[in-house]
């Protein structure tokens, strides 16, 4: 029998028989084996998610116990997971033949390509660990982000991340790497936070009586510390407006309540009190031209 030129030789076609025999006799065998592997290996994966847990639940306790701050207990926690989770990867891989020190110097060979690839999120890993250690916030703090202003309370600083809820329930999360490398606002540092309320008056309203009522609202509402500075004066002469500006100290947590409401007040303290708050106009005069041509 010829076959592209060349004959088959009925010894490789009785060679070529025996090994498709043995292939398929050994099939079932590998099959069972391999079926082995792969359920040990989902029970091994199994196994090893509740063993990650139970550490991380493990350290989270004992990090509460020892007073650690939030902030470090979530990052910590997300560090061990994401470090547990590599190495139980690499023993699922030698499970199934694969040589671990081969994958090791793989990924050392290619440490550079990765060190680019990841530069972002190494930065963002330094970052969090910086902001673990100097503790410019803490989580329940209230921070402005000057770069791009984004504000909110601190609920989570993990390895990359942190996060943060605005007033109206908004989470915005923001990389490690630029809230340590640009200058944040820690708003909860302090105990208490000066409030600077400012209304625009008419021109003809009296001003020392506008002062005089903005003062005792101020005075009046029971979020304004009292012991602290309030006053009033007048912060500038605008084109249609004389505006009047009120300072006090209200606690953190009080501080938008006590905004809003103080400038509801002030409001109706001005009408009941004649005092004009105006709205941006415009005054034009018209001048006759005379007839031969020359101004008036």
């Amino acid at each position: 029998m010829i076959l592209t030129g060349e004959e088959i030789v009925p010894e490789d076609i009785e060679k070529n028989l025996s090994l498709i025999q043995k292939f398929l006799k050994e099939l079932p065998d590998k099959a069972l084996q391999l079926g082995v592997r792969v359920l040990l290996a989902c029970i091994f994966l199994f196994i090893g998610m509740q063993v990650i847990k139970l550490l991380r639940k493990l350290l989270a306790k004992s990090l509460k116990r020892a007073n650690v701050d939030v902030g470090v207990i979530q990052f910590m926690d997300s560090f061990l997971k994401v470090t547990l989770y590599i190495v139980l990867i690499f023993m699922l891989a030698s499970g199934f033949g694969m040589d671990a020190a081969s994958i090791v110097a793989v990924l050392g060979s290619a440490g550079v390509a990765i060190g680019l690839a990841l530069q972002g999120s190494l930065s963002n890993l330094a970052g969090g660990v910086l902001l673990l250690v100097l503790k410019p916030f803490r989580v329940g703090d209230f921070i402005i982000e000057d770069a791009k202003g984004n504000e909110g309370t601190v609920t989570e600083i993990n390895m990359f991340y942190t996060k943060l809820t605005t007033i109206d329930g908004r989470i915005v999360v923001l990389p490690n790497g630029t809230l340590a490398n640009n200058s944040i606002t820690n708003v909860s540092a302090a105990k208490n936070r000066r409030l600077d309320l400012l209304v625009g008056i008419s021109y003809h309203s009296d001003i020392a009586l506008a002062k005089k009522v903005f003062l005792e609202v101020l005075k009046s509402d029971e979020a304004v510390l009292k012991d602290l500075e309030i006053m009033t004066h007048v912060e500038e002469l605008g084109s249609s407006e004389v505006v009047i500006g009120g300072i006090c100290r209200v606690a953190n947590e009080d501080y938008f309540t006590a905004k809003w409401r103080l400038l509801e007040k002030v409001k109706l303290a001005f009408d009941k009190n004649g005092i004009e708050i105006p709205f941006s106009q415009m005054d034009v005069h018209l001048v006759d031209e005379p007839k031969d041509g020359r101004q008036a």
